[in-house]
């Protein structure tokens, strides 16, 4: 007998298949022929963040809110065909709300005598390898732009329609608040999501550099002119060119730029004709240039060209609300990229945030996180974990006597907080918190609450 046969002989015979299934690194379900979810392991409760006991009994559509669950059910498509699916892509919704892209499986579920009784399903978690590859090809989306803040979900909620009208885009805020995030979005969204995006800064440069960055140049045109250079517009022709701290454009480079944006073209240096360009340009500052234009430090013409579509995004200490959320979504990024078994940050790491200024913005909040990764091993990161800056005054940081709270935990004050400024009434606190109602449901069921 093969040593391999000795093996499988030695298995308990009443081994639990709850057991086996609990023990298997991808989510796993069954629904019966009503959809209603008859098993669902370990790996399913992490990855969607529904206990056990909240997704069995119920129909799975109510479980995973997917991009398939109008009119495209893998399990009702293998279920009417008889044969299975495998590997394939698609997004499910969080009992958080977040969305999360999953690889999927499925097939039917046969009894002994091979009638069909249901469907199986296995999903598989996608959001390292995703955020991997947005890492090394420099992708961004609107799924990128975490928020709770009312402005900005004002601003997401317009981004598709301008990122497809093909305007001008002014985007004005403080170093930080993620104007290229913004920039890169509305580039994806566009119709010339296809094409290059390019950006410029326009204050990291002296004048007589950033003209020939921005529109090129011909061979001979000065002094080590060899060859001709195409310069930004053109490298970013049928795309989009972003022009970051456009306030600190020079006045002589302003006349250049408002001809290529009115008549759609450019003059490189040494150029004896223009040349017409496509491209379209967003700009972004976080100077005032309406006070500029008034003291004369920036055309007014110009501006008007630009300010086409202006928008404004509010530093990070407008919007406290989206702290505790942008920090779970920087520690959950560092840790897939650094590979540490960092959970979140402690409560009094999170208070810390909540009384910072951040004049760094959300740019500063991430900057924390990463340094937080070096000297954090594991588990929670707390005080003393975070920049001198940030630590308590009177010394080195101590452990908070109440102990430390998970996400979870903060979540939960963060509903009964909610819940308590408006007099119980759940659709207000959820519309607060940027949550569902379903959300708000289980996260109060976890806990045994009313």
């Amino acid at each position: 007998m093969p040593p391999s046969a000795k093996r499988l002989r030695t298995l308990p015979a009443d081994l639990p298949c709850e057991a086996i299934m609990d023990s298997v690194a991808d989510g796993v379900f069954t629904v019966d022929l009503d959809w209603t979810v008859t098993s669902f392991n370990r790996a399913a409760a992490q990855i969607t963040g529904v206990p056990p006991g909240e997704a069995i009994g119920h129909k799975c559509r109510d479980v995973f809110h997917s991009s398939i669950c109008d009119g495209d059910c893998a399990l009702g498509a293998c279920l009417a065909s008889g044969g299975t699916l495998t590997n394939r892509s698609i997004y499910i919704i969080r009992a958080d709300g977040t969305r999360l892209p999953v690889s999927i499986s499925a097939a039917p579920l046969k009894d002994r005598a091979g009638h069909v009784i249901g469907g199986v399903e296995t999903f598989r978690d996608l959001s390292a390898l995703q955020l991997m590859r947005k890492e090394l090809e420099g992708l961004h989306s609107l799924e990128d732009i975490r928020t709770r803040s009312r402005a900005l979900v004002r601003i997401l909620d317009i981004l598709p329609q301008i990122a497809e009208s093909g305007a001008t885009v002014l985007l004005l805020g403080e170093s930080g608040t993620g104007k290229e995030l913004f920039a890169r979005a509305i580039h994806n969204l566009s119709p010339r999501r296809q094409k290059p995006f390019v950006a410029v800064n326009c204050g990291a440069l002296p004048a007589e550099l950033l003209e020939s960055e921005l529109f090129g140049y011909k061979a001979g045109a000065f002094t080590d002119a060899r060859k001709d250079k195409p310069g930004r517009f053109r490298a970013a022709s049928g795309g989009t060119l972003f022009l970051d701290e456009i306030g600190d454009l020079p006045l002589p480079l302003q006349v250049k730029l408002l001809r290529a944006l009115q008549e759609r073209i450019i003059e490189p240096l040494g150029a004896t004709a223009a040349e017409p360009v496509d491209v379209r340009v967003v700009a972004a500052t976080n100077r005032d240039l309406s006070r500029m234009v008034a003291e004369g430090a920036f055309r007014q013409d110009l501006f008007y060209r630009l300010n086409v579509v202006e928008l404004h995004l509010p530093p990070l200490r407008e919007r406290p609300e989206d702290i505790p959320l942008l920090t779970e979504h920087f520690v959950a990024r560092r840790a897939c990229l650094s590979g540490k078994a960092i959970d979140g940050v402690s409560a009094a790491v999170l208070q810390l945030f909540m009384r910072h200024p951040f004049p760094g913005n959300v740019r500063e909040l991430e900057n924390i996180i990463e340094y937080a990764f070096i000297l954090c091993p594991q588990g929670l990161i707390e005080p003393w974990h975070l920049p001198d800056s940030l630590k308590p005054a009177g010394g080195a940081a101590q452990a908070p006597s109440a102990g430390p709270r998970t996400l979870e935990a903060i979540r939960l004050a963060a509903v009964r907080e909610a819940l308590a400024r408006n007099r119980n009434r759940k659709i207000a606190a959820c519309r607060e918190l940027g949550i569902s109602r379903d959300t708000l449901r289980r996260l109060l069921a976890r806990h045994g609450l009313k």
